[in-house]
This record gives C-alpha cells, sequence and structure tokens, in this order.
C-alpha cells in the first residue's frame, strides 16, 4: 500500500491516514472561493435551520488542471459556503480512492468537473445542518452523493439536496462510502444483460476488485455460480479463501483458464452466459472463448488498457454479444423524464422501504435486499452488506481504520 505524504491528521486534525494511488500532497495553500458555484456564493445563512454565518475553513484535496495524481493534487484550505434555502452541510466522514477518481484527475474519464475541482466521487457523510427548504433529510442523517464528481476528499461541504441520497447509519461506515458505485454496477450487470436463473453461471476477471467481490455476494443471494479469475500471485491461496468465503464457487488463474484441462471443468459447471470484463486485452480473450453460445460479456473497465478483441468465428457461430456498462450513464437513462424501457416515475417506494425518500433510480440502482430496508442486508455468505474492505483504499475520518487493499 502506497501512502500519501500528507496524514489524516493533516486533512482532518484526526489520526488517520489517506492512503492508495496518491502518493503525495503539497503544502496547503489558499484556494479562496474559487471552487464554490456562483448561485452559492455570498448567500445568507438559513435561520435557525443553517450552518453559522461565520465563514468556515474546510481542507480539500484539489486539482487545478489534469495530469498524474501525484503532481497536480494539492491539499488546500476553502471556504464553506453559507447554507441556503435548498442545501445540506455535511460533514464527511469517510471517502473512497476508486480507480475512477485517478482517471477524473488524469483528464481520462467520461465525466469531466470543472476545474478547480475536489477530488472523489464517492463517500458518506452525516448532515449538520439543513436550509429552510429541505424536506428529504435531517441533521445526523448519513448521505452519500446522488452523482459522480460531487467532490467528496474534503473535510465538509454545502451541496443542493438533490445532490445526496440518504443511507442506514446502522450499516459498517466502509460499506457506506462505498456503496454507491461498485455494488449497483455489479447488481446491474447481473440483472440488465441475460436473464439468469439460480444454477446459472457467470465468468469475471479482476474478481477480487470491489465490483468483482460485489458480484460474487450479489450472485450467491441470487443462487448464480460465479468463475472467478484472478492473476497469479504470491498470496494466491489465501485470496482464493477470501473470496470463497464471500461465496465464490470457482476461482482460477488467467494461466489456468488457457489450459485445455480447462474443457474438462465445463463438463461438470454449465457453460457462463454472462462474462464481467474489467481488464481488457488476453483476458477478455479468454472470457469470451469459455462463454456458452449466445452469452453477453459486459465490459465496464479496461486495466489492462489493452483492446477488446473477438474472433469472427466467436461472433458469427457462437453469436457472442459484446455490450458496455457505465452507471452514471445508467442513472441518467433511468432518470425522471429519461426516454428507457423502465419509467423509473412508475416505481414509487414505499414509505416502509428504508430508503423511501430518495430518487427513484435509487429504488432500481440498489439491490432488494438493501432497498427493502434491513438494517444488515445479507449478500452471501459474510451475513453483512459487504466486505468492509472492498479492495482499495478508504479515507476514515476521525479514526485510525486503514484498509488492507
Amino acid at each position: 500500500m502506497t501512502y500519501l505524504a500528507a496524514s489524516v491528521s493533516e486533512l482532518t486534525g484526526g489520526n488517520m491516514w489517506v492512503c492508495g494511488a496518491l502518493c503525495r500532497t503539497r503544502a496547503p495553500a489558499q484556494l479562496g472561493q474559487r471552487l464554490l458555484p456562483e448561485s452559492r456564493r455570498r448567500r445568507p445563512a438559513s435561520a435557525s435551520f443553517s450552518a453559522s454565518a461565520e465563514p468556515s475553513r474546510v481542507r480539500a484535496l484539489v486539482y487545478g488542471h489534469h495530469g498524474d495524481p501525484a503532481k497536480v493534487v494539492e491539499l488546500k484550505n476553502l471556504e464553506l459556503a453559507a447554507v441556503g434555502g435548498s442545501d445540506v452541510h455535511v460533514k464527511m466522514l469517510a471517502a473512497p480512492i476508486n480507480p475512477s477518481d485517478i482517471n477524473m484527475i488524469q483528464g481520462n474519464y467520461g465525466l469531466l468537473p470543472q476545474l478547480p475541482a475536489v477530488g472523489g466521487n464517492e463517500g458518506v457523510g452525516q448532515v449538520v445542518a439543513v436550509g429552510s427548504g429541505v424536506t428529504g433529510v435531517k441533521p445526523g442523517d448519513w448521505v452519500i452523493p446522488a452523482n459522480p464528481g460531487l467532490g467528496t476528499w474534503r473535510t465538509e461541504a454545502v451541496f443542493g439536496e438533490e445532490e445526496l441520497i440518504t443511507v442506514p447509519s446502522d450499516i459498517p461506515l466502509q460499506s457506506a462510502a462505498t456503496l454507491g458505485v461498485n455494488p449497483c454496477t455489479a447488481y446491474r450487470m447481473l440483472v440488465d444483460f441475460e436473464r439468469l436463473r439460480p444454477g446459472d453461471s457467470i465468468i469475471q476477471n479482476a474478481s477480487n476488485s470491489g465490483v468483482g467481490q460485489a458480484v460474487i455476494q450479489i450472485a450467491a443471494a441470487r443462487g448464480l455460480r460465479t468463475i472467478n479469475v484472478l492473476r497469479d500471485r504470491p498470496d494466491l491461496q489465501k485470496l482464493t479463501d477470501r473470496l470463497k468465503n464471500l461465496g465464490a464457487n470457482h476461482v482460477v488463474t488467467e494461466e489456468e483458464l488457457r489450459k485445455p484441462e480447462m474443457k474438462s471443468f465445463f463438463k461438470d459447471v454449465p457453460q457462463p452466459r454472462l462474462a464481467l470484463n474489467c481488464v481488457g486485452g488476453k483476458s477478455s480473450t479468454e472470457l469470451l472463448r469459455h462463454l456458452a453460445p449466445g452469452g453477453t460479456m459486459v465490459t465496464y473497465g479496461g486495466m489492462a488498457k489493452q483492446p477488446v478483441i473477438a474472433s469472427v468465428s466467436q461472433l458469427i457461430f457462437k453469436d457472442l454479444k459484446l455490450r458496455g456498462f457505465w452507471l452514471s450513464q445508467w442513472k441518467k437513462d433511468h432518470s425522471p423524464g429519461a426516454d428507457s424501457g423502465e419509467d423509473c416515475r412508475e416505481r414509487q417506494p414505499s414509505k416502509e422501504n428504508k430508503l423511501w425518500n430518495q430518487p427513484a433510480w435509487a429504488q432500481i440502482l440498489l439491490p432488494p435486499s438493501l432497498a427493502v430496508g434491513s438494517a444488515e442486508p445479507s449478500f452471501g455468505t459474510s451475513g453483512k452488506l459487504l466486505n468492509p474492505c472492498l479492495g482499495f483504499s478508504v479515507i476514515i475520518v476521525g479514526t485510525s481504520w486503514q484498509s488492507s487493499g
């Protein structure tokens, strides 16, 4: 694990470390109000519902131009905007470092915020105060971003109510911080592309990634068998045991997947109808080779930075389908007013639902075991919402917890 040069105490005054792909920050500098949208500058506080009218300083990891995160990200002081009538003052509790965060800083992502920007697309915060017109959240609630680009790598912020989704506060902090992207991506890919029934098989690479671990747990809960592909490594058995504890049925290396012996393997295991590709290159080629005729490979990442190659015979004689998935686009397509096959406006959640006050797309996006309001939904054999460490580092404010990713 690589640590940022700035400790958590630098960022928050608490005892924590910012861990992950970034490796250092520069000295703090004043940024003033350049990061505040025009609509939020110099607004009066909203009576007893808002935070203090006195200016408040927060710490944030900011980048002013795209490039290597180690070179462009700086630790800065920002001014906290006043809380307007429809605003929510949030203290960040935890925020992960996700590959998409790094891609966004590099400028290699499908959605880029206006610069300068605060890094971080995911995280969980606690509501400190709300504006007089806010009805969906209250002080003390836990909230996560509704969409990417919110900028979660900061100690606190003022957001619009529509930018937030409430989540239960009785689930693990790390799970709440990583709930909005990886588990949702896993769930949508499992249900949107093939009609899978209990006993059917799926195959995936990058199985120890955040999405991969979520796929394992959600698939196990739905009675699906998973074939999980990993790169060979010294601690392979330890990792294999961990994935099987989450509910994985089979774990194989990329080298084993290429061997002729896999033909015997598929005599006892149904050929997968769905493949989930986060790597590309040769790894994706092997997934395609083992797909059942008429099956689908969904690509949601390209960690190898190599193209996906399908042979003509696979497309003609096996009728394999190649699809892509991007969660941000899914949410756009399923927002109220979007022309999609599933009208979210017709999906009215019940008040028994713990997330009943959320946007309708959140009801469809989140796995049913969470949406029905169980305090600790069970995904697979772990009996917990998700493994607290989903394969990448998490910023935990005010604690000394560190991930093992």
